[in-house]
């Protein structure tokens, strides 16, 4: 009985050792690196009739930062061997939800961005696509006390779906 009780303590020590020291970090990237290196981004004009004066800013940076945390790829001004270029087309509010008063109680934020997606080294991934994110808003706020967490959000969301389609691979 004693060998069973230590096997099973040295079992469960084992156990506790070794999943404490595996760790596995999965960021969705499938990059040959062999044969892409770089990426190049360029900024991504605000061509929306309504303007958020930083958004090209914060959107460019942004996308700019998931490559780089996210993938090896060298991000460049120009001539990577993946490149990126677009414009933000459109952000919108709406009314959502309309009360009895004829009032909204609450606001739709939009933000859509076209992108055109080159791949230097393999033409057939080549895509132009619209991609686009919303965030909902009580009307008790003003737009200009939530944009600034709104589209930071919005932007995230947008962000992913973009690396998602030119990394990816899924």
């Amino acid at each position: 009985m004693k060998i069973f009780l230590k096997i099973n303590i040295l079992l469960v020590v084992c156990t506790i050792w070794f999943s404490c020291s595996i760790s596995y970090k999965f960021n969705g990237a499938s990059i040959d690196y062999t044969k892409v290196t770089s990426i190049s981004i360029k900024d991504f004009p605000n061509m929306a009739a309504l303007v958020y004066a930083p958004l090209t800013q914060k959107f460019t940076e942004e996308l700019k930062d998931k490559y780089t945390r996210q993938t090896k790829l060298k991000v460049l001004r120009e001539n990577g061997d993946l490149d990126l270029e677009g414009e933000i087309i459109n952000y919108t509010l709406t009314p959502q939800a309309v009360k009895e008063d004829a009032y909204a109680s609450q606001t739709r934020l939009t933000i859509t961005v076209r992108v055109r997606y080159t791949n230097n080294t393999n033409s057939e991934e080549d895509f132009e696509q619209t991609f686009s994110a919303y965030q909902d808003f009580s009307n008790d706020n003003t737009i200009e006390q939530v944009q600034d967490q709104l589209s930071q959000e919005i932007i995230k969301e947008i962000i992913d779906q973009i690396f998602n389609q030119t990394v990816a691979n899924w």
